[in-house]
């Protein structure tokens, strides 16, 4: 049986991009995407498209009876920085969205489940530096504490109930398709936007602060290359530490400045700054790329050059 792909939260910054990717891969008509709003045009009229809410059980159903969907990936969140501003609202959606598809996927109703962790899993009390894969978890966003709780709920599902659910911890993504969406490591996109169209940008952190982030491209093919791997290859049913690189906000902006001479930044830290304090600075990811083959290909330099290539043919600037 060919796959049937159904993505909920398909508007969002990974979910737009994966949506397309997962299209060019299977056809247009095999990938479903779904969400509480419209997304931008490439999406919409790319391929299906159907309303759902996240939250609703029976919505979530009637589409995977309708399009026989064999395998789901539930890319709807609601990040940490917006997740602190309504903690009742974050753990609601974060949870209920998560304990649907794992209970569709319990009953049968579909193969395989793909659910995103973060780095956010982590909190103060983890090593910062190269954080190992089992490690002290003590999160303190409500975005973290979804996640860890989540983690925990996936392995639970597999081990009791045989769900083959697959997880990876994405660490910030930087992409310049789509707008971030509440995320703590945002400054990483928006710093390009400014640096080509008003040529300065105020960071919400501080110049030191080092945080892992991958760029989207090697986000999409994590997240594909997980699901498509033989299911005795994935050892880990909680999630996987998942990595690329580390950086600053003052090396990214020095990175841009190579491009960008007249660039400047400065830097007025904000609650934000809190929730990146306390997370790892560097991810030891060497499970997923022993287990099933990761491996990254965008490095600061490469991405900053793309990042602002793409940037610039679509604002038409420089």
């Amino acid at each position: 049986m060919n796959k049937r792909i159904l993505i909920i939260g398909a508007c969002g910054q990974i979910g737009t991009e994966l949506t397309l990717k997962l299209r060019e891969i299977n056809g247009k008509n095999a990938v479903i995407a779904s969400d509480i709003r419209e997304g931008n045009k490439e999406l919409m009229n790319s391929g299906p498209f159907e309303f759902i809410n996240a939250m609703e059980y029976d919505s979530i159903l009637k589409i995977i009876d309708d399009f026989n969907i064999t395998d789901v990936y539930l890319m709807a969140a609601m990040l940490s920085a917006t997740g602190e501003k309504f903690p009742a609202k974050a753990w609601e959606l974060n949870m209920n969205s998560l304990f649907n598809v794992l209970n569709l996927a319990k009953e049968g109703k579909i193969k395989k489940l793909f659910w995103p962790s973060s780095i956010a899993v982590f909190g103060p009390t983890t090593p910062k530096e190269n954080t190992p894969q089992e490690t002290i978890m003590e999160p303190s966003t409500v975005y973290g504490i979804s996640k860890q709780a989540g983690e925990r709920w996936c392995e639970y599902y597999f081990n009791k109930f045989g769900v083959d659910v697959r997880s990876i911890r994405y660490p910030g993504i930087i992409s310049w398709k789509t707008n971030p969406g509440g995320g703590t490591t945002d400054y990483a996109v928006e710093i390009y936007h400014n640096a080509l169209l008003i040529g300065k940008y105020s960071s919400f952190l501080k110049k030191d602060t080092k945080l892992p982030m991958m760029y989207m491209d090697d986000a999409i093919e994590a997240t594909i290359k997980i699901m498509d791997a033989d299911a005795k290859d994935i050892k880990i049913r909680s999630s996987y530490n998942l990595a690329a690189m580390s950086f600053t906000p003052e090396e990214i902006a020095n990175e841009i400045k190579k491009i960008v001479p007249e660039f400047k930044i400065s830097y007025h830290s904000d609650f934000r700054q809190n929730i990146a304090d306390s997370w790892p600075k560097s991810i030891d990811d060497s499970r997923a790329r022993q287990d099933w083959g990761w491996e990254h290909k965008f490095d600061i330099k490469k991405m900053s050059e793309s990042m602002l290539n793409s940037l610039h043919t679509k604002y038409d600037v420089l």
